[in-house]
């Protein structure tokens, strides 16, 4: 069993101070198994709305909520969205007898209704698969490979993580996506799904997508916002500085899940990803997951000119401007475009991430960092 000690105390702690905690992140991820680790799944306390045993006892759920005690957990809280303006009044009381964790697996629309209606009352938690940090620096090369959903970093083998990953992208589209108002065939979505990993580490093109298969770019970009709405998907947007320059201005796409991204695109061992044209934009998303998780980074963007500088991720991070570079070489160097990013967003430093062993200034303001040092838990800037 892989530990999550991390991610534990931030529920803790959040459980702490807040009425109500929502832990979001995608479907198989582990919420369920962590919050079995604070509330038994055998306790009156604990409701499954995806067990019709569960979903049955909040038939009037006034009533089964208003007499409990400690800490309540009800997992897959968006099936019933009605429960937010209940949650509120049971966590206004004096004094309060329960608090609650709520589980869910897309944002798009429960989350809207849990912010209207628990407005000051709810600390929100997002999760994700395995982080490098987790499973250990020795783990990297599979956790890469295979993603960090636990179900498929954990198969017996190569075979077995790929069947599992495509048989959870059939359910997402089949049941999620749906569930979310999406009534595209799920044949169409797949498709759709496939197309948006060839756009993997690029910016968003709508028409060219809208074209290829031949459906609206209102439809494109529904589909778009669905899939981030469920975890799948990352729009990285571009950050704007004011320096007499053009901008790019159009989203970056990532795949979240590096395994997910395989699966998509054919990649079933390491002798395929290694071998493959797109293992470089393979990397860089998946580094990108990583720094977001490792140094809990809230607010990110890209940032690009139309003259062909760029910089993978800017952040304002304890009060610094700080960029970094995802470089998947030996031993990376100062490159004009690490300068144009220095000067024109005046960076107070830049970390340049990459697959070797040995962390070393490339020049002032600037050191090179191996990805693996992320998995380290006093790791520092």
């Amino acid at each position: 069993m892989i530990e999550r000690q991390r991610l534990k105390q931030r529920i803790s702690t959040a459980l702490g101070r807040s009425r109500v905690v929502a832990l979001i992140g995608p479907r198989q991820c582990g919420k369920t198994t962590l919050a079995r680790e604070f509330v038994p799944s055998n306790s009156i306390n604990y409701f499954d709305l995806e067990d019709p045993r569960g979903e049955d006892r909040l038939q009037q759920p006034m009533s089964a909520l208003e007499n409990l005690h400690g800490l309540v957990v009800i997992d897959e809280v968006q099936r019933k969205p009605n429960l937010f303006a209940i949650l509120r009044v049971l966590a206004d009381r004096t004094p309060l007898p329960a608090r609650f964790l709520v589980l869910g697996s897309a944002t798009l629309k429960w989350l809207q209704q849990s912010s209207e209606s628990l407005a000051g009352r709810i600390e929100v938690i997002d999760m994700s698969g395995f982080s490098l940090q987790e499973v250990g620096a020795t783990s990297l090369a599979i956790h890469w490979l295979r993603g960090g959903m636990p179900p498929s970093f954990l198969a017996a083998n190569d075979a077995d993580s790929i069947v599992w990953r495509n048989q959870f992208m059939n359910a997402v589209v089949e049941r999620d996506l749906p569930m979310l108002g999406i009534g595209a065939p799920a044949a169409l979505l797949r498709r759709y799904w496939r197309m948006l990993a060839h756009y993997h580490a690029q910016t968003w093109n709508a028409s060219e997508i809208s074209t290829s298969l031949q459906i609206s770019q209102k439809a494109t970009r529904q589909y778009l916002d669905v899939l981030e709405g469920v975890h799948m998907l990352r729009q990285l947007q571009p950050w704007f500085e004011n320096i007499g320059k053009r901008q790019l201005k159009s989203p970056k796409i990532y795949i979240r899940d590096s395994g997910l991204f395989h699966a998509l695109m054919n990649i079933n061992n390491e002798f395929d990803l290694f071998n493959h044209p797109k293992s470089g934009a393979s990397w860089e998303g998946y580094a990108i997951e990583e720094v977001i998780r490792s140094l809990s980074l809230s607010e990110v963007y890209f940032w690009g000119t139309n003259g062909g500088a760029e910089l993978d991720l800017f952040t304002i991070h304890n009060g610094q401007r700080l960029g970094i570079e995802l470089k998947q070489v030996d031993a990376p160097r100062l490159t004009p475009s690490m300068r144009s990013a220095l000067t024109d967003l005046k960076l107070d430093k830049l970390l340049v991430i990459y697959p070797g062993p040995l962390r070393y200034p490339i020049a002032e303001r600037v050191e090179a960092v191996p990805l693996s040092m992320l998995a380290s838990t006093d790791f520092s800037l």
